[in-house]
């Protein structure tokens, strides 16, 4: 296992695998035994970096989420895990009641809420402090200031570690960095985003935004990125679900642009030369790439997730990494 600083100050910051693993499914649909079996063998292989959210996996239950947080909780104390393994949540996109969404019915991240959700999550994953929590998604109806001051309150009193956000608009991430810097607050050091080889369309409207597609790193994620060393880059769905090594898995219209054909014919390339899978590749190349990220993968066996952890031990070669960043 390879091995990343994240955050800055020494109270909160972290040493973290540059593999983390996503538990969005675990407790809902990936069973209880299923999912210690890949918690188990992640942390045998040296991952020490889990990812979670107050509202996973509210879709599959019709509830509010809270079952992948009460699994980890489980597991830990099953296992005696401690502080050694750095598990990240997040808050505001868990629906304020059964049956209802996060868009139309969500917490949001005013400061109360914000305080409401770090102490429940606590109290499932069974933690005196959390690691680090995220903004999950944007609130509209709250001022940034009120969310930034929420966010510094529970670090000042030693209930969370490091701050993060995740699909939000960049200005706004700098936005609350610069009020949060300027008030001698702790701000959010992780940016978590949907973040692949294949690059996606971001000029598609969607449910949050009729400006396009905000929970990507596109262009504006990565120079912001690679101009403040600090951040760290987070990536969630990193394999596309399966599309670059399943058939059934099709990429859908966000890949429907004229750089996919040729970023696929460089990947095609890379993947015949080492004789690794598409998948490891991609991740390799994530984890070494110029603008670094921690891919987040999930699995449903233990064999998905050796898969990936080998892609940790791919070295691509300097021309193979230049003609994957220069298929445009």
């Amino acid at each position: 296992m390879k091995y990343r600083q994240i955050g800055t100050h020494p109270d909160t910051r972290r040493e973290v695998s540059v593999l983390s693993l996503g538990a969005m499914l675990f407790g809902t649909r990936t069973d209880e035994e299923t999912s210690y079996a890949i918690l188990d063998r992640y942390v045998e292989a040296g991952g020490t970096f889990i990812d979670t959210s107050n509202n996973y996996a509210y879709w599959h239950t019709g509830g509010q989420g809270g079952e992948s947080e009460l699994l980890l909780g489980r597991w830990r104390a099953s296992r005696g895990v401690g502080d050694e393994i750095t598990i990240a949540t997040k808050m505001g996109a868990r629906p304020l009641a059964p049956g209802t969404g996060f868009i139309e019915n969500g917490e949001g991240l005013a400061p109360e809420a914000i305080r409401i959700a770090a102490e429940q999550s606590r109290e499932r994953l069974g933690m005196d402090r959390l690691p680090l929590l995220y903004a999950h998604v944007e609130d509209l109806k709250t001022p940034l200031i009120k969310t930034v001051e929420g966010f510094a309150a529970l670090v000042a009193e030693g209930a969370v570690g490091l701050l993060g956000i995740s699909n939000h608009w960049a200005w706004k991430v700098e936005r609350a960095r610069a009020i949060a810097a300027a008030a001698g607050l702790p701000g959010f050091e992780v940016l978590q985003y949907s973040h692949s080889y294949l690059r996606r369309r971001t000029d598609r409207p969607d449910a949050s935004s009729k400006d396009g597609a905000y929970g990507i790193a596109d262009g504006d994620v990565l120079s912001y990125v690679r101009a403040d060393p600090t951040l760290a880059l987070v990536a969630y769905t990193p394999l596309l679900s399966g599309a670059y090594t399943r058939e059934d898995k099709p990429l859908g219209p966000d890949f429907d642009h004229a750089g996919t054909p040729v970023r696929l014919a460089a990947l095609a390339e890379v993947v015949k030369e080492t004789g690794a899978t598409a998948n490891q590749v991609v991740l390799s190349w994530m984890v070494g790439a110029e603008v670094p990220a921690v891919p987040l993968v999930g699995a449903s066996s233990v064999a998905q997730l050796d898969e990936s952890l080998a892609a940790l031990d791919l070295e691509l070669t300097p021309d193979q990494r230049a003609r994957l960043d220069g298929a445009h």
